[in-house]
């Protein structure tokens, strides 16, 4: 049990502090704003203070794609898999109600919640940016946590490559990469955001399930080398 509130509380916080940095200080606020790159940082270091605050309890994935994708990998079993999913999108839905109270009553004119959504017309390219932002995502993470690995610094590694992505994606999409990250806050936003959430489940795990399959591909390749 204590891995999964690990997840709960890691997720919770990536949310509370990567949305928070969109609502309140992402570009049109009527705020001092970090722009879109302040708010791709957000997301990062939100990640790499969790990995090195939870990773010894539960390996910090506080995101269902990276979860299938370890899952995939057949480095975690399919119990553990589908109660880390159910606690990273709790965990979630815990961050965004903290920062839709916190942000109602701010003044902030784009969003309360940091919703993801796209454009009209634009569904296929949304579809198409999330599967594979988030497959290079989850192949970082497969790659760096391996048993041959850079593990010492794979935090790092992984919250930076979260800012990769979100520095190209948000324009796009708002950079989801994560079912739970965008759960929790559709769920307070509603609208247009609820209506498209179906995209921002489906596109990362496909592109999580690709990496999974690519990066078995690579190992078996290389051990084969090696050998």
């Amino acid at each position: 049990m204590k891995k999964y509130l690990a997840e709960m509380i890691g997720t919770m916080v990536l949310v509370l502090m990567g949305c928070g940095a969109a609502v309140f200080a992402g570009a049109g606020q009527p705020f001092d704003s970090v722009g879109t790159l302040g708010v791709a940082f957000a997301f990062g270091l939100s990640v790499v203070a969790m990995a090195y605050a939870i990773g010894s309890i539960s390996g910090c994935h506080i995101n269902p794609a990276i979860t299938l994708g370890v899952f995939l990998s057949g480095r975690m079993s399919g119990k553990d898999a589908g109660m880390y999913m159910i606690f990273q999108v709790i965990g979630a839905i815990l961050g965004s109600s903290i920062l839709w109270f916190l942000a109602k009553e701010s003044g902030s004119t784009t969003t309360l919640t940091g919703a993801n959504g796209f454009a009209d017309g634009q569904m296929s390219v949304a579809f198409v940016a999330e599967t594979v932002f988030t497959f290079i995502f989850v192949l970082v993470v497969l790659g760096v946590t391996a048993k041959n690995g850079l593990n010492k610094f794979a935090g790092l590694a992984i919250g930076l490559a979260l800012v990769l992505v979100h520095i190209v994606c948000i324009p796009i999409t708002g950079t989801s990469v994560n079912p739970a990250r965008s759960i929790g806050p559709a769920l307070f936003e509603g609208g247009a955001a609820l209506s498209q959430l179906w995209l921002f489940i489906v596109a990362p795990l496909l592109g999580a399930a690709i990496a999974a399959v690519v990066w078995k591909g690579i190992t078996v390749e290389n051990d084969a080398v090696t050998a």
